[in-house]
């Protein structure tokens, strides 16, 4: 096996894994495929392609052309005529792409570490990355690829050559962490904590805290739970298909915990970590408290997979933020958070903090949430009186609901006192214009809002 070739994945076994019908030559059947994508134009030679029917396109349009590009071969729903190529009859394309990618998985002996939650996701990730690939080679989850599409994509990226795989796995309904687990079979499950966000389907923290934990019922036999400890609805589940779960968190009473923590505002934050095999401390260059939490879950696994505690502080140390989360940039004098790939309540409000801890004059500019259910009127209102009790100067806000920060904020100025200006605008691009005529050199500045609100928009207008 060439380290392009992909363990296992002849063209025969595809088909026995999707259930398919291989339909070409014999003798190409134990041909191994290099790779398996769903874009057409990331086909390479000797890859599969996965047509896959969306909203605007269909996939299965773009089969001959991956047949030029040198497809080893697809797979289809439908009867393909005189295809220059063979081809694997499936009845669903997506399923195919789940059993396929959860074969391919089970075929390789590497580490696998799963990673959900309701907020910190991404950061975790990043962070458990860096501390682990200071021992292993890592694959781990590229940009937002955490979903049933995402996820096996990343699996299949996997290569001869990688040792521990870090997989991001969000949801946003019942049994989804069911069918992500199944692909994944995690060795090491992450829970970052149980938070406010999809509760349109998933009701309350409890049901959220069912559909995170259905991760659990494919973790690998023997496979080890690393959870939030000072979540109040992840301590109760303290021991894990018969095996205790590793709590982090900044009380002693848990196994690895945090001390000495000191907010370096958006130079980030000194700590001091303490393990079962000793302490040391730390200096997170990523903003915001959260980080001191995403810095224990990583410790927890790099205990787990066998790292020295100057490996894991090490990691801890080099870890870097990505673009939409917590990226601090330095533009026209001022200082810019870039964390407008998404949010919810939770992570609203920890943003708020780094910026309460910044220089200069503070400017929270702020979008709608979405996915919140019937409270979010309520929950958009309570994030208004963060930003008023953190003593941000200057709340700019866009969006239906963005109204409700404005209140927030009003009522706390009114019962306790101080001073927010609050500007509130219906549209994006109306507050970018007004926005850009009030920022000045020295301004330290947070852009948040959910991902539909497009609020890369003001990072670029604010940093061009």
């Amino acid at each position: 096996m060439n380290n392009q070739e992909m363990q296992n994945l002849s063209l025969k076994n595809i088909a026995l894994a999707c259930g398919g019908t291989y339909i070409g030559p014999s003798e190409l059947e134990d041909k191994v495929i290099c790779g398996a994508v769903i874009d057409s134009r990331l086909v390479e030679k000797d890859y599969l392609f996965i047509p896959i029917k969306g909203e605007r396109v269909d996939g299965h349009s773009f089969i001959p052309q991956v047949f030029e590009k040198g497809a080893a071969c697809v797979l289809s729903e439908v009867e393909l005529e005189n295809p220059a190529g063979p081809y694997i009859r499936v009845t669903s394309s997506e399923v195919a792409l789940k059993k396929i990618a959860a074969f391919y998985r089970q075929s390789l002996s590497i580490k696998v570490v799963g990673i959900t939650g309701s907020v910190g996701k991404t950061s975790t990730k990043e962070m458990i990355a860096s501390v682990v690939a200071q021992k292993y080679s890592v694959h781990k989850t590229a940009g937002n690829f955490n979903n049933e599409i995402g996820l096996p994509l990343t699996i299949f990226g996997i290569r001869r050559e990688h040792q521990v795989a870090i997989l991001e796995m969000g949801i946003s309904d019942f049994n989804e962490m069911h069918r992500l687990a199944e692909v994944a079979n995690p060795d090491v499950c992450v829970i970052t904590n149980i938070g406010l966000c999809h509760l349109e389907n998933l009701g309350t923290r409890d049901g959220i805290l069912q559909a995170k934990t259905e991760m659990f019922d494919h973790m690998k036999e023997g496979g080890v739970a690393i959870l939030n400890g000072d979540d109040d609805k992840l301590i109760t589940k303290n021991v894990v298909n018969g095996k205790s779960a590793i709590f982090y968190g900044m009380s002693e009473k848990h196994p690895t915990y945090a001390t000495d923590v000191e907010n370096l505002g958006f130079e980030g934050m000194a700590v001091t970590i303490h393990t079962p095999q000793g302490a040391f401390a730390a200096h997170i260059s990523i903003p915001g408290e959260h980080n001191v939490y995403n810095a224990l879950a990583a410790t927890a696994v790099g205990l787990e997979l066998g790292l020295t505690l100057d490996e894991i502080k090490k990691g801890i140390e080099e870890a870097k933020t990505i673009a939409g989360r917590t990226n601090l940039i330095h533009a026209n004098g001022m200082n810019v958070v870039d964390d407008c790939y998404n949010a919810n309540p939770v992570s609203m409000e920890a943003a708020l903090d780094v910026l309460s801890h910044a220089k200069g004059r503070t400017i929270a500019v702020l979008g709608d949430m979405g996915e919140l259910g019937e409270n979010e009127a309520e929950l958009h209102y309570g994030v208004g009186k963060c930003v008023a009790e953190k003593q941000i100067h200057t709340l700019f806000c866009a969006g239906t609901l963005a109204q409700e920060y404005k209140r927030g904020v009003e009522d706390v100025l009114q019962q306790a006192g101080g001073n927010c200006e609050v500007f509130h605008f219906p549209e994006r691009d109306e507050m970018i214009k007004e926005l850009l005529s009030y920022v000045k050199s020295g301004d330290s500045i947070l852009i948040k809002a959910s991902h539909f609100m497009d609020f890369p928009k003001v990072v670029e207008a604010l940093t061009k």
